[in-house]
């Protein structure tokens, strides 16, 4: 395996579509991430059914893994970020392995999901609530076009920081 280096995607990394077949890989990332506190208000107590379907949504919906010798290491989840007359912008949720940051996995999902969006005509992504304190988030999104166009105070409870705010971010496709 080859090291991406500086957050550029490790040469053998693949992203597919995920399936339901996937939830077994894909549940352990999702635990890890939330019970850290960090970057989603998932309650803990989730059920596994109760999980999979927050995160491998039906259609319009769509996810997606990212693989690494054949191990899935991230994921991320897309689709429209309101129904109806909001439908034209799109938003998406990423998650990363604990001990795959570092290694592109984050920006090659965001790259994909981005192109994906973008070929299913959605004219703008939009990100509702991207914790303030996780900033290698904020600086990957940043890289990739997004701007903060708000931050709404003390919406977030972290467990290492408390009360924080949530930022708003959005991308023109």
């Amino acid at each position: 395996m080859r090291a991406g280096g500086a957050g550029r995607p490790e040469a053998d990394l693949a992203l597919r579509t995920a399936t339901a077949e996937d939830w077994p890989a894909i549940e352990p990332i999702f635990r890890a991430v939330v019970e850290a506190g960090e970057t989603y208000a998932y309650p803990d107590e989730l059920t596994s059914t109760e999980a999979q379907g927050l995160w491998l949504e039906p259609a319009p919906g769509w996810a997606l893994v990212a693989l690494l010798d054949g191990k899935v290491v991230g994921t991320a989840k897309a689709g429209p970020n309101r129904p109806g007359r909001g439908a034209h912008v799109g938003t998406a949720s990423f998650m990363v392995a604990p001990g795959s940051s570092g290694r592109g996995v984050g920006r090659a999902l965001g790259e994909q999901v981005l192109a994906r969006l973008a070929a299913e005509d959605y004219r703008a992504v939009q990100f509702n609530a991207v914790v303030e304190t996780n900033v290698r988030a904020v600086a990957l999104w940043r890289s990739l076009g997004f701007d903060v166009v708000g931050t709404v105070p003390e919406a977030f409870d972290s467990r290492a920081h408390g009360l924080v705010g949530l930022h708003v971010m959005h991308r023109p496709l």
